[in-house]
């Protein structure tokens, strides 16, 4: 009886599906099903304890929970209107530019080469009460009174908002140009004969071109956002007194000062939420305009 080998393809593949099972799938589901316990750090025994839905139907009563859901969609909406604006506003200048474009471009994606943390590390000495250069710039100016920028609640987000939008407006910029070089000029040059002013033009036939690629641009970037957890925990902590605390960050603080990790992997699988429903908002909106200037369904 002769033994049956295995395709050469599945051979090919099976240390890479080893690696995936062992770093993706394994940790999802253990996550998943201590999610249904009430796992404690400290208490390791609590793994086994199977107490079904208690986590999730704690999880709709919190009150710090859905404040950090909020915070999550308010810093989201403006983190993600002001890079999409920004990068707008940037991806058209360069576009105008004749001379040293390539290089600008290079400029441009400068940001986002950077890691988070750093980052983070950046602007938390930037927006700092005693030496940071905002007020030290503030100061020199005139202003006598230093700002709290990362003490009080609302300037903290503020500040935190400026050094997300800082590092990331460049993808919306980036994919907003690479729109424009694939926009074809006939329909720009007709519109001129026929006495369109430049915003005219702007309105009615570059921006309806372009808005698949911003939409592919919110995309990805609602995904990174509604994830939010580098910046904020290194400039803030989610602080002061969890006016800043995002999901992550609360998750975070769940799971490793608490020790409550079944409770806190219970908020990860809810806030996925968060980002399906904007996953698919902007799938729809990116087929809507991908139908409209007839790039298909």
């Amino acid at each position: 009886m002769t033994r049956r080998r295995l395709p050469e393809w599945f051979l090919l593949l099976l240390p890479a599906i080893i690696v995936i099972a062992a770093v993706v799938l394994i940790p999802l589901i253990f996550s998943l099903y201590s999610s249904f316990t009430p796992y404690k750090l400290t208490r390791p025994s609590t793994l086994w304890k199977w107490v079904g839905t208690y986590n999730y139907e704690k999880i709709l009563t919190d009150a710090k929970f859905w404040a950090a859901f909020g915070r999550t969609v308010l810093f989201l909406t403006i983190a993600l209107n002001l890079e999409m604006l920004l990068g707008l506003g940037i991806a058209v200048m360069v576009n105008k530019v004749t001379w040293g474009q390539r290089t600008l471009r290079t400029i441009v994606m400068f940001p986002m080469m950077f890691s988070p943390i750093l980052v983070g590390f950046q602007f938390k000495f930037i927006f700092n009460d005693n030496i940071g250069l905002v007020n030290n710039a503030l100061q020199s100016m005139g202003f006598n009174a230093a700002l709290p920028w990362l003490v009080d609640g609302k300037l903290a987000l503020f500040s935190i908002a400026f050094a997300e939008i800082w590092m990331s407006t460049s993808v919306f910029a980036i994919l907003i140009l690479a729109g424009l070089f694939a926009m074809p000029r006939d329909p720009l040059e007709a519109a001129k004969v026929d006495g369109c002013t430049p915003w005219q033009s702007f309105r009615h036939i570059t921006l309806p071109f372009l808005m698949p690629f911003i939409f592919i641009a919110m995309t990805i970037r609602s995904l990174d956002v509604a994830r939010a957890y580098d910046i904020v925990q290194i400039m803030t902590g989610g602080g002061p007194a969890r006016r800043t605390e995002l999901l992550w960050t609360l998750m975070s603080r769940t799971g490793y000062v608490d020790a409550r990790m079944g409770l806190a992997n219970a908020m990860g699988y809810v806030s996925i939420i968060l980002s399906v429903v904007f996953t698919i908002y902007f799938f729809r909106k990116l087929t809507a305009a991908r139908a409209q200037i007839g790039m298909g369904g």
